[in-house]
């Protein structure tokens, strides 16, 4: 299958997940949140793995559909903590509903993804299970040291690079190993899926970042300087404090801490000081050799197949893309 038509197939299977299950007020708000629709990259990830190592796309389904069902439920956490009021356009379940809703349908979430996990053959559930548990052990970790970072501004670049790589990469990395387990993919060849989903992952995130300050709003999707205004740790704001100059980081820390800036002044200050010490160029630089860690690792795959050109287009796309 084509990518689009992997992504047509999760989500046929994802929205039948739920429909018609009791209590209602447990399901509904579950059933809401994943209608609210997304990339589906993760599972698409795992299917599009599988594929590659000659796997069986009904056997890979339900795992793939829990690995979704898991990001959702990070997604529905992540917003009761920020006290997020939409996500992608529509009010959060804690909104709609009410918090203590979003936190039961939120460990509802978890474990029905554990338990499509545990729908693989059972000679595979051991790795399976051990490397899924893994993964959701370091997502926490990521939200844990992204949390830790908010009230420091002494985070250092590579300190930011493996919260990142824990709250990020470590999912979609885990998603491909998932596939190329269940395809029965050597050990070897798995790592090697698996770094390849770090190595796009950490560069998906820095490009974000990137996009945040120096992307056109129309293409964005919001508003460019978001990030500056709530002085969340980038790769961006982070190579900054740790490479200025003394003036330019005391010019950094003033618009940090200052309380109530000109929003416009801020973002334009802030933006002015990254583009003088060339981060702009340094976030660039970074990313291009996560892309190209995540190509080498493909290469190093023992099959030739049709979908190793798909990821290396899928790379490159997350590199040059714009929103």
């Amino acid at each position: 299958m084509e990518v689009k038509e992997i992504m047509s197939f999760v989500e046929e299977n994802l929205r039948k997940l739920y429909t018609n299950r009791e209590p209602k007020g447990l399901y509904e708000p579950i059933s809401y949140v994943l209608s609210v629709g997304g990339k589906r990259i993760r599972p698409t990830f795992v299917l599009l793995s599988n594929q590659m190592f000659g796997g069986d796309k009904l056997e890979v389904l339900r795992p793939a559909l829990g690995i979704e069902v898991f990001h959702n439920f990070t997604l529905v956490h992540d917003d009761i903590m920020d006290r997020a009021d939409k996500r992608r356009g529509r009010e959060t379940i804690h909104v709609k509903w009410n918090e203590s809703t979003a936190i039961l349908s939120g460990d509802a979430m978890l474990s029905e993804a554990y338990e499509l996990m545990c729908s693989a053959k059972p000679e595979l559930l051991p790795s399976l299970l051990a490397l899924f548990s893994k993964t959701v052990r370091e997502v926490y970790e990521g939200q844990q040291f992204d949390m830790d970072f908010e009230s420091r501004t002494d985070v250092s670049p590579s300190e930011y690079m493996s919260m990142i790589r824990l709250k990020t990469a470590v999912l979609l990395a885990g998603a491909l190993k998932v596939g190329a387990i269940l395809a029965g993919a050597s050990e070897k060849d798995a790592d090697l899926i698996y770094e390849y989903g770090i190595g796009i992952g950490l560069a998906f995130q820095i490009k974000d970042d990137l996009l945040d300050v120096y992307g056109d709003t129309a293409k964005f999707g919001k508003n460019i300087g978001g990030d500056i205004l709530c002085n969340k740790k980038t790769f961006l704001l982070t190579t900054a404090l740790t490479t200025a100059d003394a003036e330019s980081k005391a010019e950094l820390l003033k618009w940090i801490n200052a309380e109530n800036p000109n929003p416009a002044e801020k973002i334009k200050a802030v933006t002015g000081i990254f583009t003088r010490l060339g981060i702009d160029k340094a976030a660039e630089a970074e990313m291009k050799r996560q892309y190209d860690y995540a190509l080498k690792s493909l290469s190093e795959i023992s099959v030739d197949s049709p979908e190793k050109q798909t990821f290396a287009n899928i790379a490159k796309d997350l590199l040059y893309r714009e929103d």
